[in-house]
């Protein structure tokens, strides 16, 4: 088995014992795309700087293309960072913001030309070479800062939240110029953000930390089709996965059953649904509508019918959860269950909100 190229092994760092990250543990492959994803102060900025060399841990170690780099500061470690704030130089242009650190690094004028030429192509600012930062729009600062991390030559970039400052259209621009950059060089990314949409559709592999807390670790749909808890089913997707208490459909109240909102469906006829529950909002989405439903002990329960909005705030409507798509979660802890759904029925029964 090949081994990983980044690897953090039970790494703490934490201040007068809050905050930080507690005993967190990832590998990362060669070339992968990790995203590390969560709320504001759940220690994923926190974890980003452990590996950047700017915070040291308190116990566990930090290994990079086989050399531990835990004690090394971040000049040594050989990695290239790209900043929400984009970190240019105002006073210098574009091609002098992305030479940079070659020239702090001695590298040939000819080479240094050679990077800046192929890097001002890849990334789209041909015929900005003399512009200086305030002379360029959010979205153009950005690819000059990806710019100046695709010369550097280093193999393993890290980025913390680079399009937070970036409107939703130029978001997605850019968000395409990072991949399409990360595959063409071949870099090794580990990639900060709280926007789950940003993680889910750059990455390869997904960690999902929660009050500094390694929540869950894997694949983009691995995340999302198979959440370990309930904090994980939540963050994950939009709309976010509904959940229901157990005893609602027939199951023992130490139950959360979990569903993802596209597999619910609205039925016509009461007897033929789960449970019945109260429009509370309506959003008309262009493909179609989504209905906001109320029902004691549920939390995001929504379904969504294609068209303009046919019932009404406060009407009734029947749905239905299909069980081949339920997932169920220990209502206590909020962990999966993994037992067959027969272990948890009590009485089967249909649940009305009137």
């Amino acid at each position: 088995m090949m081994s990983a190229f980044l690897s953090l092994q039970s790494i703490t760092r934490q201040w007068d014992g809050e905050g930080g990250v507690v005993n967190v543990s990832l590998d990362v492959e060669k070339g992968a795309f990790l995203s590390i994803l969560g709320p504001s102060g759940c220690g994923k900025s926190t974890l980003l700087r452990l590996i950047a060399g700017l915070e040291h841990p308190q116990t566990g170690s930090i290994i990079m293309d086989g050399q531990d780099v835990t004690e090394q500061n971040a000049s040594e470690r050989h990695l290239s960072m790209v900043f929400q704030s984009y970190a240019l130089f105002p006073h210098l242009n574009v091609t002098e913001n992305i030479q940079f650190g070659l020239k702090v690094r001695k590298i040939s004028k000819a080479e240094r030309a050679e990077r800046v030429a192929e890097a001002v192509e890849m990334t789209g600012l041909k015929g900005l070479e003399l512009r200086k930062p305030a002379e360029l729009s959010g979205g153009q600062r950005q690819r000059v800062a990806l710019a100046r991390a695709s010369v550097s030559g280093h193999p393993l970039c890290l980025m913390d939240e680079p399009l937070s400052n970036l409107d939703a259209k130029l978001r997605h621009s850019v968000r395409r110029d990072i991949k399409a950059l990360q595959r063409r060089l071949g870099l090794t990314v580990v990639y900060v953000t709280h926007d789950q949409s940003e993680a889910m559709s750059l990455s390869d592999q997904v960690a999902l930390m929660n009050g500094g807390h390694l929540e869950q670790i894997g694949t983009p749909a691995e995340l999302y089709n198979k959440p370990a808890s309930l904090f994980a089913a939540e963050f994950i997707g939009e709309p976010p996965m509904a959940h229901l208490a157990g005893e609602l459909l027939g199951l023992n109240d130490q139950i959360r059953v979990g569903i993802r909102p596209e597999f619910i469906s609205m039925e016509m006829d009461a007897r033929s649904a789960d449970v019945s529950a109260q429009v509370t909002d309506i959003e008309f989405l262009g493909s179609g509508t989504r209905y906001n439903l109320d029902l004691p002990s549920t939390k995001g329960l929504t379904v969504t019918a294609p068209g303009e909005a046919s019932i009404a705030m406060g009407e009734q409507v029947h749905i239905s959860l299909p069980e081949n798509k339920r997932l169920l979660f220990d209502a206590a802890s909020g962990k999966i269950k993994k037992e067959p759904l027969q272990n948890y029925e009590t009485n089967s029964r249909q649940t009305t909100v009137s």
